[in-house]
Formats: C-alpha cells, structure tokens, sequence
C-alpha cells in the first residue's frame, strides 16, 4: 500500500513497487506470492485491503508522521494522518493472519513497536529514510523472502542492500517482535 499525498514531498513509490515486483517475478518461490497494490490508500482502502485480502504481510511506503501516525490520504488526496492507537486496533483483528507489517516511512518507529503487540513481526524506520535506502531494503528484503529465506533473514538483507549499495542508511530500518506469551 502507498500513499504520497498532494501535500507532502514526492516519494519514488512507483519505482519500490516496480522494483518488488521485478524481484518477486524471478524468484525461485514465486508460485507463493501474489502482489496487490494499492495507490493513494486512504482509511478505508487499507481496512477493506485487509479484509478483502487477508494478506501475510502488509507492505506500506509513504510518509511518517513520527508519534502522530501515518500519512494516508483523504479523499481529496491530501494528508491524512492516521494514528498510532487507530492503526494498533485496526491490526489487533488481523493478529491470526498478518505476519509481518513492513512500514517503510520515516519515523514509523512509534507504529511498529505498537504494531508487535500483535503482529509477530513488524519494521519500522528510526529516523527519516531516503528514497533510495528505502527502495534498496524494500528490494532486498523481498528478494530474501522470494528467495524462501526467514522474515528476519529478509531484515538482515534489507539492511545489508542498503549497506552494499553504500547509502549510509542501514541502521534506520528496526524489526520490533511480538513479546512471547
């Protein structure tokens, strides 16, 4: 899912997208992944992707608003922050199916520890994050994933595409865990 709203700076989404696709296309495990993409997601897009699609893992790029939430859209596609306790409830239904929740937006630290009450695995940024580190962790960790490797293996190799590609960024992505019962 992605949204960039009219009223924010211009995210390279298209091109994470693109670029997942083209790695999960020639994965060896590729019969196991189906991609759907949502643009300009707003509230409502994102709760009935969620139901629609009962997904495994839930990829969101956009914007960050730090302890204030996401920036999804309206319906006049302009900034619409989403809150941390709002996007915590809303995943707390899915705690059976979800298992990951990748958040690659700036500061989305605050939404990922939340998000791990319930989710078994969920990154989030540290701090901001560049186009670029944020499309080579992106393409990294589905390539490990594609590749039949763990979701913390896929961590790891996003972090380190970041690192092999020389962006001084591989420390930004963080993978909080669901505290064990």
């Amino acid at each position: 899912m992605t949204a960039n709203p009219k009223n924010t700076d211009k995210l390279r989404l298209d091109q994470e997208v693109r670029e997942i696709q083209h790695g999960l296309d020639r994965a060896k495990q590729r019969d196991r992944f189906e991609i759907i993409s949502r643009w300009a997601t707003r509230p409502d897009d994102l709760r009935r992707a969620l139901l629609d699609h009962n997904p495994n893992i839930v990829h969101f790029s956009g914007h960050g608003g730090g302890e204030h939430g996401l920036a999804l859209e309206n319906d006049t596609g302009k900034l619409q922050l989403v809150s941390t306790t709002a996007l915590t409830r809303l995943f707390s239904v899915f705690r059976d199916t979800i298992e990951c929740v990748l958040l690659n937006a700036c500061y989305s630290e605050a939404q990922a520890s939340a998000i791990s009450q319930h989710i078994p695995y969920v990154i989030g940024m540290n701090q901001a994050i560049g186009d670029r580190a944020a499309i080579e962790f992106s393409v990294g960790f589905y390539d490990a994933i594609g590749a039949g490797r763990s979701i913390e293996e896929a961590f790891e190799m996003g972090c380190a595409s970041i690192e092999l590609e020389s962006i001084p960024e591989s420390l930004t992505p963080v993978m909080k865990r669901k505290a064990a019962l």
